[in-house]
């Protein structure tokens, strides 16, 4: 199965290098799909050959994967404040969603990225919901280090074993996907529909006359 991705990779690792493993991981950062995984993957048995340094292999991936979900971060904060505008949602309603997110959230973002559309759509909810950027920074970094030690790292010093964690999450993955996907239209469902009705809430309390 590894040399799956082998195949893959190498046409592309052959023409930019570890350009389209940063590539391929940053855009994933801030909601396009990408196969940054499968670069992990195809870059670590090329390291694995002795065509390319695991060190850098490594490294670039996990700048790319923190930069991109900082930027998807920055989008989230700039287009999600702005939604929230026009929607009118009351600020003290805002403020209990956002101490929720801060109670939880960090869980989420540490562990986004093994899953396919939380992996995309990490940093973009993160900001929207104006997570502190500091925590978002600091647990995402974690997230990236864990994420990048087992497809890089693991797939490096482990490719027998990680084979057949290949092989499981291949059977997993569809049925994953269509559960974070339900998860995500689901909490945005949710969050309209709570942010209209408190709006209104908000309006028939509001003193009219003065």
């Amino acid at each position: 199965m590894l040399e799956h991705f082998l195949t893959l990779a190498k046409p592309w690792f052959d023409q930019y290098g570890l350009g389209v493993l940063f590539a391929s991981v940053f855009v994933e950062g801030f909601g396009i799909p990408a196969p940054g995984q499968t670069f992990m993957i195809g870059g670590a048995l090329l390291a694995q050959q002795g065509e390319l340094h695991l060190g850098g292999v490594a490294a670039v991936a996990w700048v790319a994967a923190v930069s991109g979900d900082n930027l998807g971060y920055v989008i989230g904060r700039l287009g999600g404040n702005r939604l929230l505008r026009r929607l009118h949602f009351p600020q003290a309603h805002l403020q209990k969603v956002e101490q929720q997110f801060r109670r939880y959230g960090i869980w989420m973002v540490a562990s986004a990225r093994f899953f396919e559309v939380l992996r995309q759509l990490n940093g973009v909810v993160a900001g929207s919901l104006e997570m502190p950027w500091l925590r978002f920074l600091v647990f995402n970094a974690i997230g990236a280090s864990l994420w990048v030690s087992l497809w890089v790292l693991g797939v490096y010093f482990f490719s027998g074993r990680i084979a057949h964690l290949l092989d499981t999450f291949g059977k997993l993955h569809a049925a994953v996907a269509f559960a974070s996907g339900l998860a995500a239209v689901a909490t945005l469902l949710w969050l309209v529909r709570r942010w209209r009705r408190q709006s209104a809430d908000a309006t028939d309390t509001s003193p009219h006359d003065h």
